[in-house]
């Protein structure tokens, strides 16, 4: 689940982002200014930030420059809606611009897009004590190399984009084999028991009782 920081100083602005991305399923936190969410950002790692200009203590433009060596993308959104402005904005470092008022629909579809293209460019996955390299297919764990399958290496994407969610099988099948899941297949199970024992997380897969599985995580 990807997790996003809200920057926004209307506190109405910020609970309608914070609910409807949570509706759709991302992680979101919301603060209500530049010094609080510098802080935020030293605290958890985050895989966007939604970044208002006119904030209280720190702006946006003092704070996307704090933000840009984390790597972490940004999209401004700003009443802020002069072309000079965006033009401003995106040559500071913002991965898109928004100007207020928004449609959520156009929201939610930029978020999207930002992060399908962010994600598709790292090249290098990190989590906990596992590197992936996406362009190698590679898993390494400390220093050694886990040799999985494709599907292995899939499922392992998955419950990392995903984690602390219960997936259902027929999900994580048609995620990973794209395709419908028969009632008497076990595939999913049988490869999500070699997974754990290839990982040694048997106690981070866990089964979900008539659900499927679920990746804890702290």
């Amino acid at each position: 689940m990807y997790k996003i920081l809200i920057v926004e100083d209307e506190k109405p602005i910020a609970d309608l982002i914070r609910i409807s991305l949570c509706t759709s399923g991302y992680d979101c936190e919301a603060v209500y200014d530049g010094m609080e969410a510098s802080d935020k950002l030293l605290e958890r790692k985050y895989d966007l930030v939604l970044l208002d200009i006119m904030l209280p203590k720190v702006d946006g433009y003092e704070l996307i420059n704090f933000i840009k060596p984390m790597e972490i993308p940004v999209i401004f959104v700003s009443a802020k809606g002069k072309v000079e402005d965006r033009v401003k904005g995106l040559k500071t470092g913002a991965d898109d611009y928004i100007t207020k008022p928004f449609e959520v629909i156009e929201l939610i579809a930029r978020v999207e897009s930002v992060l399908r293209r962010y994600h598709k460019t790292k090249e290098v996955v990190e989590y906990e004590d596992l590197l992936i390299d996406q362009q190698a297919h590679a898993v390494t764990k400390g220093r050694e190399e886990i040799h999985l399958t494709e599907k292995e290496y899939q499922l392992l994407l998955y419950f990392i984009e995903n984690k602390n969610i219960a997936l259902f099988r027929d999900q994580i099948y048609e995620k990973v084999w794209e395709g419908e899941l028969s009632d008497n297949s076990r595939t999913v199970d049988l490869h999500i028991q070699r997974l754990r024992k290839k990982l040694n997380w048997e106690k981070k897969i866990v089964s979900v009782h008539k659900v499927g599985y679920r990746l804890e995580c702290v």
